[in-house]
């Protein structure tokens, strides 16, 4: 056994030394609590400032709201303008018409471009990515060369920022980028590009077939969601032959986007391809015929309720038909004593969906 000769002088040290490293934690903690409440009281009082700035350039216009002590006393402060250009930004979404001409103004005045602009070369995403929103939302078009490469960019949050820049600029030609587009677009994605094109170009149909053919499925799928918006009947050949692509989503959004640009021969037509297809795409087919409305699918509703395999497509077929209108003929086969147990659940179980 070892014995420790531990004096008390010793002790006394050691507990000493515990102590002021403790006193200098605590010291630490409370130094960075108080710069923390500086900044917050900092932001608070900037944002008031910025507000009240903003509120009267909408309301009074930029000359009557030019002289003001108090905002150009702050103004040159970075942390300030970072702040100032986060509320612009911001501001510039709620608003349309003068009051949106009047923002964009205003950040063309306070030279605000310069920190946006500069995030462009930050190494962060996210800084990146928010430089881009900040010139896309001021339409700042001398920012779009450096954008455009970031298109490449390996973070999703900047090349996904920097597609809806492009289409936010150019519209439907800035979805130039699909051609060789080889990432996922989110379904989140899609929808902000779909929302920014307004207007198709007459002559685009190499541009459209070119995307419907990507390798990309969500190109394909995007290309289908951009048919359907602007009813461009014209591709309804190029989208039939989709039926056939490898991909079953790719399958069920073609057969959605057939009803958008449906003819007098579309739902013959899905039934002729039915066999062909996968059980999933068989049931958008039955869904679609469903909205239709279309009483030349009766038959084949009848059909597919009484002889396919599948419950789930049998449950499809005869919620079909009765939004079609043949509830009497659903009833009578569920009351049939030759109908099979299982097909009369089916019926009945089809029927307290459509009630419910």
């Amino acid at each position: 056994m070892v014995l420790l000769n531990i004096t008390i002088h010793e002790l006394f040290l050691t507990f000493l030394g515990m102590l002021v490293v403790v006193l200098l934690l605590i010291i630490a903690v409370l130094f960075y609590s108080f710069s923390q409440y500086r900044e917050l009281l900092h932001i608070s009082n900037w944002s008031r400032i910025i507000d009240k700035k903003v509120s009267q350039v909408i309301v009074f216009g930029k000359e009557e709201s030019a002289a003001d002590g108090e905002f150009t006393e702050v103004s040159d402060n970075p942390s300030f303008r970072d702040l100032f250009l986060e509320k612009l930004v911001g501001s510039e979404k709620k608003f349309s018409g003068t009051a949106h001409e009047e923002i964009k103004d205003l950040f063309r005045a306070y030279n605000l471009e310069k920190e946006a602009f500069s995030k462009l070369s930050q190494k962060k995403a996210y800084l990146i990515a928010g430089g881009i929103q900040e010139l896309t939302s001021m339409k700042v078009e001398a920012a779009v060369p450096k954008i455009t490469a970031l298109l490449s960019h390996p973070s999703p949050a900047v090349y996904q920022e920097a597609q809806y820049a492009m289409v936010a600029f150019k519209g439907f030609e800035g979805l130039r980028f699909l051609d060789t587009e080889t990432h996922k677009i989110s379904d989140w994605q899609q929808l902000r590009l779909l929302i920014s094109v307004t207007a198709i170009p007459e002559n685009c149909e190499q541009e459209v077939n070119g995307w419907l053919r990507s390798p990309n499925n969500t190109v394909i799928i995007f290309t289908l969601s951009l048919l359907r918006k602007f009813q461009m009947l014209s591709f309804y050949p190029s989208v039939w032959h989709l039926l056939s692509h490898p991909s079953s989503e790719v399958r069920i959004r073609a057969v959605q986007t057939l009803l958008s640009l449906e003819n007098d021969q579309t739902m013959h037509a899905l039934a002729g391809s039915f066999p062909e297809q996968p059980l999933e795409v068989q049931l958008e087919i039955l869904r679609v015929m469903e909205i239709s409305r279309d009483q030349r699918s009766v038959g084949f509703l009848k059909q597919q309720l009484l002889e396919h395999s599948a419950a789930g497509i049998r449950i499809q077929a005869a919620e079909a038909l009765f939004t079609l209108g043949h509830q009497e003929y659903l009833n009578r086969i569920s009351r049939d004593s030759e109908s099979s147990e299982e097909l009369i659940q089916i019926i009945k179980h089809a029927l307290q969906e459509k009630i419910c």
